[in-house]
């Protein structure tokens, strides 16, 4: 990160490898979907550096710099994905017809993928090894006395560890932009 505010040639150098790790970011991210092609990917990556670069200011160290930077990236491939989506529909079909249950879905299921893959990153890079896999385990339905007996720990020490596990995801979640209530969509979903 500190490279981006560097002189041009260290600025150029980090700007080319933070491009290269959102261009393979985003396609294993948008790898179920049809998104238009490396074409789409390249707007979508100069739109999130631009974004980037206006909003380094605010990155807090909460996540990896890369983390904070893909989930910009994810939004902004959404964003546009919507608009795609929606350029060809009048705003009379959207009054006048009911939105059906398919086209509602994907944009749930959409939102639910990118928050998912953010928890993902969440888990892995800003909890410790045994938070974990106690809250890996948890979020699996393993009961807390079972994850106890594996980590030869007791409930309550697990209890606790999954509580400070829990807590940690919300605010990593929340430093990448997401509400509770993203969160709880996402979980429910």
């Amino acid at each position: 990160m500190a490279h981006l505010d560097a002189g041009s040639l260290d600025r150029q150098t980090a700007l080319a490898d933070l491009r290269g790790t959102l261009l393979g970011g985003l396609r294993k991210a948008l790898a179920h979907r049809t998104y238009g092609g490396d074409a789409f990917l390249e707007d979508v990556v100069q739109d999130a550096l631009l974004r980037i670069m206006e909003r380094l200011s605010q990155f807090q160290g909460r996540s990896r710099f890369t983390t904070w930077a893909m989930s910009i990236s994810i939004r902004v491939a959404m964003s546009q994905l919507r608009r795609l989506h929606w350029k060809d529909v009048s705003l009379d079909e959207v009054t006048t017809a009911r939105v059906s249950d398919k086209e509602a879905s994907l944009d749930v299921q959409s939102e639910r993928e990118a928050i998912l893959a953010a928890m993902q990153e969440v888990i892995r890079t800003g909890l410790t090894e045994k938070q974990r896999l106690a809250l890996l385990a948890e979020l699996r339905g393993m009961p807390q006395d079972e994850i106890a007996r594996h980590l030869g720990s007791n409930r309550n020490a697990i209890y606790k560890l999954t509580h400070d596990a829990r807590k940690r995801l919300k605010q990593g979640l929340e430093a990448l932009g997401f509400t509770g209530d993203d969160i709880g969509a996402a979980i429910s979903g």
